[in-house]
């Protein structure tokens, strides 16, 4: 019987090499199809042919036997590899940053890091300053203040106050390359970037709304906040050309405005579930043996909420100009939706629902 059940085992792990060793040829055709694209001047993101893939794959998974969900499940992994590959490879082929030198500033941070590849896979030669430490194998230096600051680039990924601080700084030392931050708010460095224009530095603001473990940035936003030099912009908006991110331009206060919602309403729901869960006397592994799929689905997104720096989420809660208003619009929706509950009033409670499914409706 063991012996059954051992050879049984062993012709499943050899099946999934097999499969493993499929997706790995696949993952080279791809790279090789994003060469061609490439070369001929066409994007890498084909959604037609997408399409066709998926649908191709659900007929072949009737056929077997197979669900549609699994089919759908494993060519999105597939497609997502193939991607990421072809974008990381038009990178490196486009090699902009040849013969440039970068500086980021806070390089021992999460975001620092993900900029420091990602501008090493251009070409930049990349180094970084942090009282933190090096974090890598590049150069790397404690206190970016003792520097010439000659660099093509220099990029701030410090904590909101911290980069206040040094965008402030570096407008007094006037550095001559393109300056930006990649802060989550922009509230908090008006000043420093009023300061670096001032001071006739290329200055312009970023915010990648992605986190530093994305790999491919196809259907990822980068936003770029224009602080009066058009020109620091655009060079900075190039960085991004070659790949498949969705660039977005706006002003200071929108971007804050609507940080309010994105990000200070969306966290604040899910550091509120989590608190309201951590309160209720439950026990987590209890609620997961009966846990239902839109409880499940808010426990995931809740679970790494938990799991972020709350010194960060805090500073996007009270650092921005414009959270409160985010914040006292769910209070009022929760006091809504407990006033319906509490007395009964079903045509409220539905009021509340079909508001919320009018918004979504568009």
């Amino acid at each position: 019987m063991n012996d059954d059940l051992d050879a049984l085992r062993a012709s499943l792990s050899a099946i999934d090499r097999q499969i493993l060793e499929l997706a790995a040829q696949r993952r080279d055709l791809a790279e090789r199809i994003g060469r061609r694209k490439e070369a001929v001047g066409r994007p890498t993101r084909d959604f037609a042919r997408e399409y066709e893939v998926y649908q191709a794959a659900r007929r072949t998974a009737d056929a077997l036997g197979l669900s549609h969900q699994l089919a759908d499940r494993l060519l999105s992994a597939l497609i997502e590899t193939s991607l990421t590959v072809q974008e990381q490879d038009r990178l490196r082929h486009t090699a902009s940053g040849e013969g440039r030198r970068a500086l980021i500033i806070g390089g021992a941070g999460k975001m620092g890091a993900w900029f420091a590849r990602f501008l090493a896979s251009q070409g930049y030669a990349v180094h970084t300053a942090d009282p933190a430490g090096p974090t890598s194998d590049l150069p790397h230096v404690p206190d970016w203040q003792a520097l010439p600051l000659d660099d093509d680039l220099i990029v701030v990924a410090a904590p909101l106050v911290a980069s206040a601080d040094v965008l402030t700084a570096l407008a007094q030392r006037r550095p001559p390359g393109v300056v930006f931050d990649v802060g989550s708010l922009k509230s908090p460095l008006r000043a420093g970037l009023d300061a670096l224009r001032a001071a006739g530095v290329r200055v312009t603001s970023v915010h990648p709304m992605f986190g530093p473990d994305v790999r491919l940035l196809s259907g990822r936003h980068v936003v770029f906040v224009d602080c009066g030099v058009p020109d620091a912009t655009a060079f900075a908006r190039g960085l991004f050309e070659a790949t498949m991110a969705i660039q977005v331009e706006m002003d200071l206060d929108d971007h804050d405005r609507a940080m309010a919602w994105v990000l200070g309403l969306s966290h604040a729901v899910n550091i509120a579930f989590s608190s309201a869960l951590s309160g209720s006397g439950e026990h987590a592994p209890r609620l997961a043996e009966i846990s239902s799929t839109t409880f499940a689905a808010q426990v995931d997104v809740a679970r790494r909420v938990s799991g972020e720096n709350p010194h960060l989420y805090y500073e996007i809660q009270a650092a921005n100009d414009f959270g409160l208003t985010a914040l006292e619009a769910l209070e009022e929706a929760v006091v809504s939706l407990r006033g319906a509950v509490e007395a009964h009033d079903r045509d409220a409670f539905v009021r509340l629902m079909r508001r919320g499914a009018a918004w979504f409706a568009p």
